[in-house]
């Protein structure tokens, strides 16, 4: 089983750092590569970081970036990943908000800080389960249907144990996710204002 678990884990990080390469290229190219090219990346680019390739390494590539970062949430992976399905709807401010206050709130709590401990809830806390059951019904109501999908895969995953942590909270939450919603609710923010301010410019008297 462990065995298993850490050939999962490989293969997961191996297809995240390709998806990874592909976005930034898509980001600096003025192309936009079609779904097949896309597919064929990502198997070329995951074969390179999931299989030793030699040049004196222990490990292959997706292992030292697994020691660097540890095991992505499923839900975070799996954000990635739909980045590049070309029906792909951006995750909703609402959910970035919520992800952000979470995060505020979940690690100075989980490292010490009051004497409340959030993370000893996700292992196997029923009102955690039914709290990310409820995220998941708003994602619905909202029509983000992506979100449906990703949660429930994150609760599927931890119910079968594919990653090495039992806990819920590893599965829906990592710092990366919370670095990434608190920047984007930030410059959504920042955009808002510089927006306003312009229009304010445009439209004053004189």
């Amino acid at each position: 089983m462990t065995n298993f678990l850490q050939t999962f884990a490989l293969a997961e990080m191996a297809i995240t750092c390709a998806i990874l390469c592909i976005w930034v290229m898509q980001k600096v190219s003025t192309q936009l590569l079609p779904t097949f090219v896309k597919a064929l990346f990502v198997l070329v680019l995951a074969n390179a970081f999931f299989w030793p390739l030699g040049f004196s390494l222990e490990l292959p590539l997706a292992g030292y970036v697994r020691g660097i970062t540890g095991d992505l949430s499923i839900v975070t992976t799996l954000l990635l990943w739909s980045a590049l399905l070309k029906n792909h709807k951006p995750a909703p401010l609402g959910f970035k908000l919520s992800v952000a206050i979470i995060a505020l709130v979940f690690y100075p709590l989980a490292l010490g800080l009051g004497m409340i401990d959030p993370y000893a809830w996700g292992y196997g806390s029923i009102a955690l389960l039914i709290a990310v059951l409820i995220c998941a019904l708003i994602c619905g109501l909202t029509n983000w249907t992506q979100g449906v999908w990703i949660i429930a895969l994150a609760i599927i995953a931890w119910a079968f144990g594919l990653q090495e942590s039992t806990n819920l909270w590893d599965y829906l939450l990592d710092p990366f996710l919370a670095i990434w919603a608190i920047f984007s609710v930030v410059s959504n923010i920042l955009r808002a204002r510089k927006e306003k301010a312009r229009s304010g410019y445009l439209f004053r008297p004189g």
